[in-house]
């Protein structure tokens, strides 16, 4: 069965074809600067050139439909209709409380994405946009909501709320909730698949580290803790965003500066994190060439950076009693080996050691203690097309067995 995955944000959207049986996506693109006339789509069909052409496209729907007509097109397709679509995948950001799980896509599922477009108001709208066009493109072809919150779900109440008063929860849905779920899981997954072991007796900790990052406590299958919280801002230090922050600093800064909610929020969101304590960049590849070239500011912001990210391996091993496998995802934990290092500096009390020459290469498996450590290749697309499938042949998510939650109310 073909899947096709989309991924709608607010000015583009990714999409591929997949077989879930398969590794490679029959074919794949993307349209950015959605709603310009100068739009960019890139498209590669599986064994074929690239392809870049500026079209006009106005919005999300003429999108989908040009990513439609190229998978069908005579010359570059790669497939010969439609009716070879055998299901759509939807990356969807946000399901509060409503779902532990992927789901199939009917009414009362679409009502439970706007009401959390109040949680995720830059994502859960144009994800619900992209389900909308593809129920009226493809119609009658079954349709799966894979959400980023859903993976989290299954933490327990002493991880997800917060030291508020209950009313903040009750009434407002305050909690945390945790994000890249789909990442996170995928990773997880794939290293019990590597180190042969099933993942119902595996403690893993899980690092998605790109321009947004995030780190989770996988145990025996299940997430009991994750950094990004109520929303993505929590957590580690990130390209732009500032990771956990004294409350306090908030209202301090607005008073001091005269700052507007607005104006903090965008300061906290786009001018912090690695940006913002360096004045480089956010692009970790900058500041390690800027490091190298004496800059006092990005070595500093590198160091922050790996730091944090120890001090959650550590927090997590404490919280699951113990760490069998470590795993590095993302932009800069596929691609940075000097981060991974660092990261693992003092940490083998754990078991970790690092193989240098092995990381060097970005070899699979980079530890040579106790402790697995281990450079996985994050695919959220093909674990949305492998999820897909798995709701509409009606198998249960495994492990089944979740801690207790609490119920609000």
């Amino acid at each position: 069965m073909n899947v096709l995955v989309l991924n709608c944000g607010s000015s583009s959207v990714k999409f591929q074809l997949i077989d879930p049986a398969r590794r490679d996506p029959l074919g794949k693109g993307i349209v950015e600067r959605v709603g310009k006339k100068d739009a960019l789509l890139t498209y590669q069909a599986l064994g074929k050139k690239e392809v870049k052409e500026a079209r006009d496209i106005s919005n999300h729907d003429v999108a989908v439909r040009n990513a439609l007509a190229l998978l069908v097109d005579p010359e570059r397709g790669v497939i010969k209709d439609l009716s070879a679509i055998g299901a759509v995948g939807h990356r969807v950001v946000h399901a509060g409380e409503a779902y532990q799980d992927s789901v199939l896509i009917d009414q009362k599922v679409i009502e439970t994405i706007r009401a959390c477009e109040k949680f995720a108001p830059l994502h859960n709208p144009h994800n619900l946009r992209g389900i909308e066009v593809a129920l009226e493109l493809l119609p009658g072809v079954p349709q799966v909501a894979v959400f980023d919150t859903a993976f989290h779900q299954k933490m327990p109440p002493e991880a997800y709320m917060y030291g508020l008063p209950m009313s903040a929860y009750r009434k407002h849905g305050i909690r945390r909730y945790g994000f890249h779920g789909t990442s996170h899981k995928y990773v997880a997954t794939e290293a019990a698949r590597r180190v042969r072991r099933p993942i119902e007796k595996l403690r893993i900790v899980t690092c998605h580290l790109g321009n947004g990052c995030s780190i989770a406590a996988v145990k025996h299958g299940v997430s009991v803790e994750t950094s990004m919280g109520f929303t993505p801002l929590e957590g580690l230090v990130m390209g732009t965003r500032c990771g956990d922050l004294d409350p306090a600093i908030v209202t301090h800064l607005m008073e001091a500066e005269g700052l507007s909610a607005q104006q903090v929020n965008t300061l906290l969101n786009n001018k912090s994190g690695l940006l913002g304590i360096s004045g480089v960049s956010n692009d970790m590849r900058e500041l390690e060439r800027a490091a190298e070239s004496g800059n006092g500011d990005a070595r500093l912001a590198i160091d922050v950076f790996c730091h944090r990210v120890r001090k959650y391996v550590g927090a997590y091993a404490a919280v699951m009693g113990g760490l069998d496998v470590l795993v590095f995802t993302g932009g800069i934990g596929e691609n940075q080996a000097s981060v991974r290092e660092k990261v693992c500096e003092g940490l083998r009390f754990l078991g970790i050691r690092i193989a240098r020459a092995k990381n060097a290469r970005h070899a699979s498996n980079i530890g040579n203690g106790r402790t697995r450590v281990m450079v996985i290749h994050t695919n959220e697309e093909l674990a949305i097309a492998q999820d897909t499938r798995r709701v509409l042949r009606g198998e249960r998510e495994a492990p089944e067995v979740a801690p207790k939650r609490r119920r609000r109310g």
